[in-house]
C-alpha cells in the first residue's frame, strides 16, 4: 500500500546504483585511529591520558551532561596525543588520538539480555552506556530521545534512506535484517506500544520483502513513494500518521518516536551483546571513485582509509561530502575520522554536481512549490542578505530543515538554502 505524505518535495536522481548492490565489506582499521569527543550532543571530555593503554570498546570520552554521548575506542592499543583536529563539521574539536596495537584486546562488558526483553529504564541506561546517537546523520543522543515523559503510542523506524546514492541503511536491512527487527521489539516493549511501524520508500521493494517475512506480530511495514526529503523526521510522520509535529515541538509531543535503521540495530547489538558503537556502515560513492561500495566502518578511521578501500581516486574530485548530497558537509580534508554519524562518503566530480553560472531570481514560485516546510525561500534568502533578522524570524526561517529542495528545484541555479543556513546561524549567534 502506498501512502501520499508530505506537501512539497522533490525527486532528483536517486544514483544509488552505484552502490545498491555492493554487500558491506569489513574495513581493517588504521595504525593512528583518531576520536573526535563531540559525535552527538554536548561534546565528551577525554578521561584517558597520554601514554594509557586502552581496549577495544573502553569508554575514552565522557559527560555528565545529559545531552550527551559517552565515545568509545573501536581498537586496542595506546593513547599516543590529546589534540585539537579539523572535525567533519569544519571546526576544530578535541579529539584523542590512539595508536592502535592490531590486537582487538576488548574491554569487558556489562550485564547483556541474551533473551526477553528490558524495562524502559535498563534500555535508557544500556543505550547511555553504548554511546548511542542518531546515526542517521543528526547525531542526538538516543537515551535522551527515550527519556521522554510524553505518552507514546507510535515508534516509527526511518528506512526511507531518501539523500540519493545512500546505501548503508538499505544493505543492513538486506544483510542483518533481525538486528533492525529486534532492536524495533525492544522499543516497543520498553514503551508497551502495541504495534511499531517501519517506514520504507517504494524504491527499496525487495528490503521490504525481506522485512516483511521477518516482522514480529507487533509490526507492520508502510511503503511510500519515493519523494525527498521524505527520511526528514517531521514529513515521515506525516506520511506514516497524518500527524504534524508543532512548531517548535518534538515527535514526543504527539505520541511518536522515529530511529534510523542503524540506530536500532545499535541498540539490538548492545542489549543483547553489551556492544557499544564502535563501527557503523558507510557507503562510499560518486564518479571520483574507482570502486564505489559499503563499507563497515569503526569509528575513528580517517576518510583517506575508507576512500582507498573504494579503489581510490580516478581523478581530483570537484568535492568531498560527508553524509549525502542534498544536507551532508562538504569536507576540506581527507584526514578528518569517521564518527557515530557518517552514513556516507561521497567523491563528486563536475558531472556529479551540475555545476553552473547562478542566474538572477526569476520569481517563478518553485522554491516554495518544492518547500517541505511551507517556506518562502525566495523571501527569507532576501531578509537575510539584507540582515532583516527580525523579518526573517517572522517569516518561519528556525523551521527550514536545510532540506536544498529549494535550490535544486531553482531554474536560476541559486541555492537560497546557503543563505538560509547563514541567516540561521547568525540569529543563533544573535540570541
Amino acid at each position: 500500500m502506498f501512502f501520499s505524505g508530505f506537501k512539497g518535495g522533490i525527486h532528483p536522481p536517486d544514483r544509488k546504483e552505484q552502490t545498491k548492490n555492493c554487500p558491506v565489506k569489513e574495513l581493517e582499521p588504521t595504525e593512528l585511529m583518531t576520536f573526535i569527543m563531540a559525535q552527538g550532543g554536548k561534546p565528551c571530555t577525554p578521561c584517558v591520558a597520554i601514554g594509557d593503554k586502552v581496549l577495544k570498546g573502553q569508554v575514552i570520552g565522557d559527560s555528565k551532561e545529559f545531552m550527551s554521548a559517552p565515545v568509545h575506542s573501536s581498537v586496542s592499543g595506546t593513547v599516543e596525543k590529546i589534540d585539537k583536529v579539523l572535525s567533519p563539521r569544519g571546526d576544530m574539536a578535541e579529539a584523542v588520538i590512539i595508536r592502535n596495537d592490531f590486537e582487538d584486546k576488548e574491554a569487558s562488558v556489562g550485564e547483556t539480555f541474551p533473551v526477553g526483553y528490558v524495562s524502559k529504564d535498563e534500555l535508557i541506561g544500556i543505550v547511555r552506556n553504548a554511546g548511542m546517537v542518531g546515526m542517521g546523520g543528526a547525531g542526538f543522543p538516543t537515551h535522551v530521545k527515550l527519556s521522554t515523559d510524553k505518552k507514546i503510542d507510535t515508534v516509527i523506524i526511518n528506512a526511507a534512506e531518501c539523500e540519493p546514492y545512500l546505501n548503508s541503511d538499505y544493505r543492513t536491512m538486506v544483510e542483518r535484517p533481525d538486528d533492525m527487527i529486534d532492536g524495533l521489539d525492544l522499543l516497543l516493549h520498553a514503551f508497551g506500544i502495541f504495534k511499531g511501524i517501519i517506514a520504507i520508500e517504494d524504491n527499496k521493494a525487495d528490503a521490504a520483502k525481506i522485512l516483511k517475512d521477518k516482522l514480529r506480530s507487533n509490526m507492520q511495514i508502510k511503503v511510500l513513494k519515493t519523494r525527498y526529503p521524505q527520511g526528514s523526521e517531521k514529513q515521515l510522520i506525516y506520511s506514516v500518521t497524518e500527524r504534524k509535529v508543532p512548531e517548535g515541538g518534538l515527535p514526543a509531543d504527539i505520541g511518536v518516536l522515529v530511529f534510523n535503521v542503524d540506530t536500532v540495530s545499535s541498540m539490538s547489538r548492545a542489549v543483547r551483546s553489551g556492544i557499544p558503537v564502535t563501527r557503523r556502515v558507510v557507503t562510499v560513492a560518486g564518479l571520483a571513485l574507482k570502486e564505489p561500495g559499503n563499507f563497515l566502518v569503526r569509528i575513528g578511521t580517517p576518510f583517506w582509509k575508507v576512500f582507498e578501500a573504494a579503489g581510490g581516486f580516478v581523478c581530483q574530485p570537484k568535492k568531498i561530502v560527508m553524509g549525502g548530497p542534498m544536507m551532508g558537509i562538504a569536507q576540506c580534508s581527507i584526514d578528518i575520522p569517521v564518527t557515530k554519524t557518517c552514513s556516507g562518503l561521497l567523491a563528486l566530480t563536475d558531472d556529479d554536481i551540475g555545476t553552473k553560472e547562478e542566474m538572477p531570481c526569476l520569481r517563478c514560485g518553485r522554491c516554495i512549490s518544492a518547500c517541505p516546510m511551507g517556506l518562502m525561500p525566495v523571501v527569507l534568502n532576501k531578509l537575510v542578505n539584507k540582515k532583516e533578522w527580525d523579518e526573517a524570524e517572522k517569516g518561519g526561517i528556525m523551521n527550514c530543515i536545510e532540506c536544498g529542495c529549494c535550490a535544486y528545484s531553482c531554474p536560476s541555479d541559486r541555492n537560497p538554502a546557503s543563505t538560509i543556513r547563514r541567516g540561521k546561524s547568525a540569529l543563533r549567534a544573535k540570541r
